[in-house]
Formats: C-alpha cells, structure tokens, sequence
C-alpha cells in the first residue's frame, strides 16, 4: 500500500483517515474523524428545520392572508399561492447549477440566507411601518395604500424564493456530503440520513403550521413575521460555526458541459459501428482516479455509446484526448442515466399536484368547519395540516428502525427495497388520500346546505394519509435524484426533487384554470366558485383521483424499465466490495 504525506506534513498509510474526494474548511483533504459525518449534519439539519418552519409558516397561510387581507376571491388567492410555490421550487434549479458549477454548497446557503433574512425582514416592516401596512377596510382604503402594501408584500414574498432557492438543493445535498459513500458504515447512515433530514424537515413544518400560525391568527401577521426573522439570524449564526467539521466538495465548473460534450461526440460518430464488446469503449484506468467514481456499462440507450468508441482523431495535438470527439464509458452512463431520469420525473408530475391541494382547497375546507376544542380554544385553519407532518414524522421513524431491518432480510437490498418501489407505494397513499378528500368534501357540503358545521378532524384522514404518502414518496424522490444524478450534479439533482413539487403546483394552477372555464361552460356553474361553500371541489378531487389512478400505471410501466447507477469500486476502498449497486 502507497504510503502518503496527511494534511500536517505527516506520513501515513492508513487511507481509511482521509476522506479523498472532500475537504475540510482550510481546502486540504479531509480527516474523517474530526469532519462530516452526524456531527456536521446536525448543524445542517438545524437550518433546515428553520427553513422549512419559516416557508410553510408562510405558505400554509398564505391563501387565509390573500383572501382575508389582500381581499382576493377564492380562484385567484388558490392561483396566486401555486404560482409562488412553483417559482420558489423551480428556481433551485438556478441555485443547484451555479453551487454545482461556481461557488459550492456552503457559499451557495450563505449567499440564500441572506436573501431569506432580507424577505423576512421587509415581510415584518410590511405590518409595522404606516406607510406599507395593509388596509383593514377594503371600502375605506385608498387604491395607493393598498398598491404600496401589496408591492411590498410580493417583493419580500420573492425574495424568500430566491432564499430557497439556494437553500433546498444545497443544503440536503450538502448535508449528504458529510457522509462517505466509500465507507461502508458511512454510506448506510448516508442512506439513513435522508429519512431523519424529512423527520427534521416535518418537524420544522409542524412548528411552521401550528405555532407560527397561531401567532398569525391571535397575535398579528407582524408578530410572527418578527420572530420568523429572529428564529432565520439565530438558525445562520448556527449553522456559520460549524464551518470548520464541514466536507466540502470542490466545484469542477458546469455539470452540463460533460453531457453536452458525450451528444456531440455520439452523434459525431453515428454512423460508425457499434463495438462487438464494451470493453473495447474508452475508460480511465480506476487506479488514476483517485476519489472519483466510474461507472459499469450498461446496454440500454446503445446510440450514446460511439461517443466511447476510440479513433485517431479523438486526441489534440499534444496527445490529449478531445473531450468533444471522445468521451469515458462513465461520462456516457451518467448521460443515460440523465435521459432515464426524464420520465420518472415527468410521471411524479402528478404527486407534486395533488401536494399543491393541502396548502390551498384543504386549509379554506378547514377555515370553513368548526375548529374549537372546548368552548374557548380554536385550531387556527391552517394548523391542521400539521396532522400530516406529525403523521411523516411518526412514519419516518418507524420505516427506518423498523421496516428497513426487516426488508433488509427479507429483500437482500441494502434500502428494504429499491428507491423507485418507495416512490410507487407512495403514489399509492396519494390516490386513497385524495379519494378520502372527495368523500370527506362531499359530506361537508351537505352539512353546509343543512346548516350545520362538521368538525374538522374530518379532515384528518386526508392530511394523516397524504403524511404517510410524503414518507414514501417526497423522501424517495429526494433520494432518486440526489443518488442518480452524476456526482458533480448533486445539487441540481435536488434541484430536479424540487422542480417535481413546483410544476406540479404550475399544473394545478392550470388544471384549476381548465377546469372553472369547462365547468362553467358545460353546466353554467364553475367547480370552483367565489368561495369554498359555493364550489364543487370534492368533484376536482375525484378527478384528481382518477388523473393519478391512470399516471400510476404509467409510472409502473416506466420503472419497471429503468436502470440504477452501477458503480465500479476500487478494490482499496475502505469497504472492500468491488461494485455496488444502488
């Protein structure tokens, strides 16, 4: 075994200390006892549950504020909420490919956090400053007073998408960092990370839809804002001084650049011959890729392998290869892998639109049933919804001490079962979820035409189901695009978790559209009305069902036929195992 210099000048032969493809905060290779690991991804688990408190302390409420202070009907507020979820989920992808290609994972969340604390700040002086305070009497206000407010009101709300925007694919992904995929110990707490990451995450968004709410509804939009802004300076503080027992990756310039160079190159050489043997394919000896990871080949999407094939003219003149002409077997696997990907993430379209109902349709079903307990305690409408996160953080917990051991045994693979399986079984919950919403809605209405008021722990089966659906399926998606991306992407593999959920709230802002103007025409009166008493939602509901029913069978189709990412692994490696596959 070669012996090597450590960080302080040192010889040691011991590679199992170093982690080779990290750094430490100083930029020198990283002692892995003194770096990563739980004892960095605690600090990045803490702004995590922040985070998550802060947007869904927003989010959960926002279609109450629009329509109770900005004064907007039903359609509109349930419009204007969807397309600020989807610009704030699908702007990661900015955030995931600069951290990926430019400044890091750790800059990027520093650079976002200041954005996040500036939204929260103007979001607060919004409800203090005269000037930029809401107008309580929509018939007295003066049109200037309520633009100014509603200007502010936006601006700070689109700050804090940029905010996440850096923050959501950064932070998971660099918080998957701290662990060593090369360590065989390491890499099972890597797999187990991303269930405790959601059980921090739910429990963020449990105090985001219960005590951020309840200020919002009994102290004032203004006094939550405010402890919002407090809660986001103390989280940063926290999360800047664990800088020194952080793993850094490197950034290697734009993850897109090897993709692009890979198409080029195969369609260069379409009309060669596709070899008799993949061995004959362009690698690089594993033994000169110290800390990187190659890929076995795989003979799915065969017309990408000639970028591989080895002629005369795929090296410049000083013998080095032209990464234009002649691409490795790894670089053409990551490229299939990428294509694979498509409609994986096109068929998760639909969960990330029936995810979009429970922060708009089911929190005005809620403000519209009897939420007191006693005679004197009401549930803020909004805090309902923590019925699901309490449900995913009980799930999380006991899919990860519980099943997972026994599918281990059962099933031989290192998760329980396979990532895309998860994924399914969570498709499942939402379809039973949002045929439960239908039911529960219609029953609603009928005691509304009657004159009576359902209590709304009616509500709770939906929200418990949807908790038990975000187990499987928001922590699969997590994992799927995280793990499947090429290594020099993990952030903009978030990135693409996080796109699911934002065109799905893009899809439902549509399919709202299509469906008012269809309802209206074919019957005369809109599924979707002025308010929640006037509509039809439990029929958008079934029809949700039923949209979700039929995009299942496609994804069993599509998943059935994907291939995971299938790693070569260096006979020194700290484990021992020669390959592995995810």
């Amino acid at each position: 075994m070669e012996v090597e210099n450590n960080n302080n000048g040192e010889k040691e032969d011991d590679p199992a200390m170093w982690v080779h493809d990290s750094l430490d905060h100083r930029g020198r290779t990283a002692l892995r006892a003194s770096t990563g690991a739980w004892k960095a991804a605690i600090f990045i688990i803490a702004i995590e549950i922040t985070e998550r408190m802060t947007y869904y302390g927003i989010a959960m409420n926002l279609i109450t504020y629009l329509t109770g202070v900005l004064h907007q009907d039903l359609e509109t507020a349930a419009k204007m909420a969807n397309y600020w979820g989807g610009v704030t989920t699908i702007i990661p992808l900015i955030g995931g490919f600069l951290a990926d290609s430019y400044t890091g994972g750790f800059t990027m969340i520093m650079l976002a956090s200041s954005f996040y604390f500036l939204g929260l700040s103007l979001l607060t002086m919004s409800e203090f400053i005269p000037t930029l305070k809401p107008c309580n009497n929509v018939h007295a206000c003066r049109r200037h007073q309520k633009k100014v407010h509603e200007v502010v009101f936006f601006l700070a709300l689109y700050m804090l998408s940029l905010g996440t925007g850096g923050h959501k694919p950064c932070l998971e992904s660099f918080g998957a960092d701290q662990f060593d995929y090369e360590n065989v110990k390491e890499r099972k707490q890597k797999m187990s990370f991303f269930n405790w990451w959601n059980f921090g995450l739910c429990g963020g968004i449990l105090l985001g839809s219960t005590v951020i709410v309840y200020l919002q509804d009994n102290l004032g939009w203004g006094v939550a804002n405010l402890t919002l802004t407090v809660i986001m300076g103390i989280s940063i503080t926290i999360f800047y001084v664990g800088k020194n027992i952080y793993r850094y990756k490197k950034p290697e310039g734009s993850p897109l650049t090897p993709i692009l160079q890979v198409l080029i190159a195969a369609f260069r050489k379409r009309n060669l011959p596709h070899p008799t043997d993949p061995k004959l394919l362009y690698e690089v000896p594993i033994r000169l890729k110290s800390g990187a990871r190659l890929l076995h080949y795989t003979d799915n999407l065969k017309f990408l392998d000639k970028a591989a094939i080895i002629q005369q003219t795929d090296h410049l003149a000083d013998n080095r290869r032209n990464a234009w002409r002649l691409s490795t077997v790894t670089k053409v696997e990551e490229t299939k892998l990428l294509i694979s990907m498509f409609p994986i993430w096109l068929t998760s379209l639909m969960f990330g639109l029936c995810l979009a109902q429970a922060t708009t349709f089911f929190v005005k079903q809620s403000s519209m049933m009897n939420r007191k307990i006693g005679h004197k305690f009401e549930i803020p409408s909004a805090a309902i919804f923590s019925l699901s996160s309490i449900a995913m953080l009980f799930f999380v917990a006991i899919y990860d001490k519980v099943l997972v051991p026994i599918l281990r045994g059962t099933t031989g693979n290192e998760r329980g079962i396979t990532i895309l399986q998860r994924i399914g079984i969570g498709m499942v919950f939402t379809i039973v979820a949002m045929g439960i919403a239908a039911v529960v809605e219609r029953k609603r209405l009928t005691a509304v035409e009657k004159g009576h008021q359902m209590s709304v722990f009616w509500l709770a089966p939906q929200y418990i189901i949807h908790g038990i659906a975000d187990c499987f399926s928001l922590v699969g998606l997590q994992e799927y695009f995280y793990d499947q991306v090429p290594d020099s992407m993990r952030s903009l593999g978030i990135a693409f978790y996080l796109s699911v959920v934002g065109v799905g709230s893009f899809a439902s802002s549509i399919l709202i559209t299509i469906v008012n103007h269809a309802t209206k025409k074919i019957s005369g009166t809109s599924w979707i009305g002025k308010d929640i008493n006037s509509s039809r939602v439990d029929k958008f509901y079934w029809l949700l069902t039923a949209i979700c029913g039929v995009n299942l069978v496609f994804y069993v189709f599509v998943a059935r036929r994907i291939s995971y990412k299938n790693v070569q692994r260096n006979v020194d490696a700290v484990d021992g195992d020669e390959e592995e596959r995810t």
